[in-house]
């Protein structure tokens, strides 16, 4: 059961990156970008969950621009 979910959360962790690099120069968009205040939602979701995935599998970049 672990290494289904294990599965899934990569494939989720894959299909945001695919998302953020955006291949498809903008044609393939959930939200377009040219709307005001919410055209950047799509993005700003599709990096949380790449975020979120990397912390699952031990990769926890939030403090990378903290002070020491």
């Amino acid at each position: 059961m672990k290494k289904a979910k294990d599965f899934f959360i990569a494939i989720l962790g894959v299909i945001a990156l695919i998302y953020l690099l955006n291949p498809g120069a903008g044609i393939l968009e959930i939200i377009p970008d040219n709307l005001p205040f919410i055209g950047n939602i799509d993005e700003a979701t599709a990096g949380l969950i790449l975020l979120s995935c990397l912390r699952y599998f031990g990769m926890d970049i939030s403090n990378l621009f903290k002070k020491q």
